[in-house]
């Protein structure tokens, strides 16, 4: 059977063909009540995207006069490219950016929920099985809500990156649980964490912002499912383990830091310009340095600070894989913040704001 990694009953699992282990009848009487804060609060961020009380995607948002993301957050119009575009095709570019960005949440939103069902196969504790089911439901409905969104204002979403396509993959049909842990539940989760909070601060668009609210108010959760498991698992791993969780940790990271807003991976929106995807990241080069990079992992909604903070937290990055990530993020300061994740404050206003919604309201599953 494959290494797992787990150190901890809670998370012991069997392989995913052997569905007569889950039939053991001792099987049953050995749930966890490691996930019962998780599972019980689920009721409080109940929404359904398919419901305009929600969500009213019928919202209006004219895409070719206003820009989704504000034009400073787009890499392409702070460099020459600009200048060959008149106002109409700079928002037209801006927000055809947006929909990329917002098709690979999309694509990211269907890894974890296949993911996620994964787990259901392999986990031996019911506790750990009926978490893992309803992050299933809930990531089912961002799957949902993000592509009504896209549905709403382009029509239909773009391709999945070619990398990010690869790692999607790769993480949905690991057999390891720690691949499936470290590569979803706390990287995937924490970039995700980030995204959304950067979208919700800047958006011009209040149906995105409260989309982005809505599925923060769940990924919050998921996202402690992933710290559980380190918590638990880290300090238990052997020299071996850990150097196999941080190389993992570290090879995701390069990953979806130089792949995901990669603009070769983005041609496809030049193509609709005229312009030729070379001399548009020759552009963005000249005004865009790995300096201006390190500047913009400085702020706390960067996505990809936000998946530092995760993985260091959690002690996944130790002094043996620390320079990787000090090239980008300032290893020192971030000791000395707290474990508070961006997004966890707007979460919560998010439940409070779902409380006040669903008081009342009959929602799925009740007569």
């Amino acid at each position: 059977m494959t290494d797992h990694i787990t150190h901890d009953p809670i998370y012991d699992t069997v392989n995913r063909d052997d569905f007569p282990a889950m039939l053991e009848v001792d099987r049953y009487g050995t749930r966890t009540d490691a996930f019962d804060g998780i599972i019980s609060a689920t009721h409080d961020h109940f929404w359904d995207p398919m419901d305009a009380a929600y969500l009213d995607f019928s919202s209006p948002f004219d895409i070719t006069k206003e820009y989704i993301m504000p034009p400073e957050t787009i890499p392409e119009l702070q460099s020459a490219v600009a200048d060959k575009l008149d106002e109409g095709q700079k928002i037209k570019l801006a927000n055809e950016s947006t929909r990329w960005s917002l098709s690979a949440i999309l694509h990211g939103e269907q890894g974890a929920l296949s993911l996620s069902a994964s787990l259901c196969h392999i986990m031996v504790d019911p506790g750990a099985q009926e978490y893992a089911s309803n992050q299933t439901r809930e990531e089912a409905r961002h799957v949902t809500a993000f592509s009504r969104y896209i549905n709403a204002r382009w029509g239909r979403p773009y391709q999945v990156g070619e990398a990010f396509g690869e790692l999607l993959q790769e993480l949905v049909g690991a057999e390891e649980v720690y691949k499936k842990l470290v590569g979803m539940q706390m990287l995937v989760e924490g970039l995700a964490m980030g995204a959304f909070a950067n979208i919700h601060a800047k958006t011009n668009d209040p149906l995105l912002k409260r989309l982005t609210q809505l599925v923060m108010t769940d990924e919050a959760f998921h996202h402690k499912f992933g710290k559980i498991w380190a918590d638990k698992t880290i300090p238990k791993l052997s020299k071996e383990e850990q150097d196999r969780v941080e190389d993992w940790a570290a090879q995701c990271f390069e990953t979806v830091l130089f792949n995901l807003i990669n603009i070769r991976q983005k041609r496809v929106i030049y193509e609709q310009f005229g312009l030729d995807w070379e001399w548009v990241r020759d552009a963005c080069r000249e005004v865009f340095t790995d300096q201006d990079r390190r500047n913009t992992l400085k702020e706390s909604t960067n996505i990809f600070r936000v998946l530092v903070k995760t993985l260091f937290k959690a002690g996944i990055i130790t002094d043996r894989t620390r320079p990787i990530y000090s090239h980008w993020v300032d290893m020192e300061e971030m000791a000395g913040e707290n474990e508070d994740m961006i997004g966890y404050a707007i979460a919560d206003e998010g439940i409070e704001l779902l409380k006040g919604l669903n008081r009342g309201r009959k929602v799925i599953g009740q007569k």
